[in-house]
This record gives C-alpha cells, sequence and structure tokens, in this order.
C-alpha cells in the first residue's frame, strides 16, 4: 500500500490528484504546519532527511519529490497514456511542462511571496523604506515580468491546447496544476488569462481531482 506522507496546502496535493486518475490504492498520513514558522514539522524527517513533502513510501521504497513521484507513479502503476511514448513530439511537450513547473515557474512564484512579505512585515522604521526600496526594485525589474513572461507563454499554450501534453491528461498537467492553482487563486493569473483559468476550472471539475480534495481535506488553492 502506498502511503502519502500529505502536508497541507501543498504540493503534496496534486500527488493524490496522480493516484486518484491512476486508481491506485493509497493511504493518506497527515502533517501539519508549524503555526509559527508553517513550516512542515520535524516528523517528516523521519520519513525523507529534507523532512519536506510531498514524500512517498510504497513499500520499503521512498520517492520525494513532484516530478520524481509523478513519474514514478505512472511508470509503476500508469497506462501509456499517462506519460507518452519516448522520443515523440508529445513527449518532448511532456517532459518540458514536468521541467518547467518547479524549474522555472514555481522559483519566481516563491519569490514574489517572499518580497510581498519584506513589504508587510512588521521592521523598525529606520530599515523599512530602505527593504520597501530594495523589493520593490527587485520585483518590478525582475520578478514580474518574468512571471508574465511565463503566463502569456502558458497562456498562449492553453489556448490552443486542452491539456498540457497531447489529447489527454498526463503527469504533466498533474505537475502544472499546483503553480497555476496558486496564480488563479492569489490574483496573479486574472482575466488576462482566460484559458489558463478555464485550465484550473477545468481539472478542478475531474471526478478523480474531486477525490484527492475529500482525503487530502482542506485546500487552499481550490
Amino acid at each position: 500500500m502506498i502511503i502519502v506522507h500529505h502536508l497541507e496546502n501543498s504540493r503534496s496535493q496534486r500527488v493524490l490528484w496522480a493516484l486518484e486518475e491512476l486508481g491506485v490504492p493509497y493511504e493518506v498520513k497527515r502533517y501539519e504546519r508549524d503555526p509559527v514558522t508553517n513550516l512542515a514539522p520535524e516528523s517528516l524527517k523521519k520519513v525523507h532527511p529534507l523532512g519536506k513533502s510531498p514524500v512517498i513510501t510504497d513499500g520499503d521504497i521512498t520517492v520525494a519529490e513532484s516530478g520524481s513521484i509523478i513519474e514514478y507513479l505512472a511508470q509503476t502503476y500508469g497506462e501509456d497514456d499517462f506519460t507518452p511514448d519516448a522520443g515523440t513530439e508529445v513527449y518532448r511537450q511532456y517532459a518540458y511542462w514536468m521541467h518547467f513547473s518547479e524549474g522555472s515557474l514555481m522559483p519566481q512564484l516563491l519569490l514574489k511571496i517572499v518580497f510581498d512579505k519584506v513589504t508587510t512585515s512588521p521592521m523598525p522604521f529606520f530599515v523599512k523604506p530602505i527593504a520597501k526600496g530594495i523589493a520593490k526594485k527587485v520585483m518590478t525589474g525582475y520578478v514580474s515580468p518574468n512571471i508574465k513572461v511565463m503566463l502569456d507563454y502558458i497562456e498562449d499554450h492553453l489556448s490552443q491546447n486542452e491539456w498540457f501534453s497531447g489529447d489527454t491528461l498526463t503527469g504533466a498537467d498533474i505537475q502544472m496544476s499546483f503553480p497555476l492553482e496558486a496564480c488563479v487563486a492569489g490574483g496573479v493569473a486574472g482575466a488576462k488569462y482566460p484559458s489558463i483559468k478555464a485550465y484550473v476550472k477545468r481539472i478542478h471539475a475531474r471526478e478523480g481531482y474531486q477525490k484527492a480534495l475529500k482525503e487530502g481535506g482542506p485546500y487552499d488553492y481550490a
């Protein structure tokens, strides 16, 4: 039996969705964030040395990192269409979006979260103008333009394609779900991105997604 070590409001929600889409039985072991730091609890380090979620155990096998978990599940339990055939254009698209999610898009979104907190966190009055000035310069000169370019690119792709890779849902869609949900829920992907919003609405309507929500519990991005 696969055990999903599930942290509330985290990337591990998409692992539950993958399992539901694949029809693989699993058990959820829940973890709550530290109320002060909002980080994962120390108990997760008993599962994996980095103490982060998502992580799964499948018998004596432990797999961490969302993309690695999704690929493991697809290769071990998936049908052929969940991972496209290697060497095809569909597979190249699949591989690209699998890496783009965490390699390109999420770092920029995390930088936005960090610098937004800089501008709102309490600090000595004589430091605040300097901190705000630095945060604004980084956001306007680097982070915001990068996010816009990426969302424009995704919007263009989804305006022409129902899914990220091929004609059916694949692991690439599972992997891309979290950052796009965050963008829509946080207003980063607003009215200018109708195809992204429609895509998120479409995946939320899937039966497997709804089942995963019931198993995972509260999830702010849905």
